[in-house]
């Protein structure tokens, strides 16, 4: 089973997480959807088939997954608290895979200092990083740290390594 926390960071990109996918028994299509860009139904997702990249796809695709493996039942009612739970649940299972503390730390390292280059460097898009970013501030606040690591969400996202 595919597993992730807040340090992950795979750096999957989207043909490697369909083949992790397969490797899981996991249905994976590109479909026409009206109404979203990734739906599940027990082992099977959907993908619109009209999303340009393969970096957005894995974006959705990753989010998706956390549905999977966080989510049970319906949860398109949003005025529900408990979908949005579990809304809130998959998208930071995706964050985690796609990006992660840890992500973040090394495309630093890599010396990537704006957020296209991070995105860029990461294999997701600017939008899903800052949506991640906006994640990671509502859950740790002002900052994290790991190892010898302060990851900083506000003002802007930052690293700073402590000696």
């Amino acid at each position: 089973m595919m597993t992730t926390s807040d340090l992950a960071g795979d750096f999957l990109n989207y043909e490697e997480m369909l083949i992790e996918s397969d490797n899981e028994n996991l249905i994976i299509k590109e479909k026409p959807l009206c109404s979203s860009d990734g739906r599940i139904k027990g082992n099977k997702i959907a993908i619109r088939h009209t999303i340009k990249t393969q970096t957005e796809k894995s974006c959705v695709l990753a989010e998706e997954l956390g549905h999977y493996y966080t989510t049970s039942g319906n949860i398109l009612d949003q005025t529900d608290v408990s979908n949005r739970k579990q809304e809130y649940r998959a998208r930071l299972y995706g964050y985690n895979l796609k990006i992660g503390l840890m992500g973040l730390i090394r495309a630093f390292e890599h010396g990537c200092r704006s957020a296209s280059d991070i995105a860029e460097y990461l294999d997701v898009t600017e939008e899903y990083l800052k949506e991640a970013v906006d994640c990671y501030r509502s859950k740790y606040g002002v900052y994290a740290t790991v190892d010898n690591y302060a990851v900083y969400f506000t003002p802007a996202l930052g690293v700073l390594k402590i000696d």
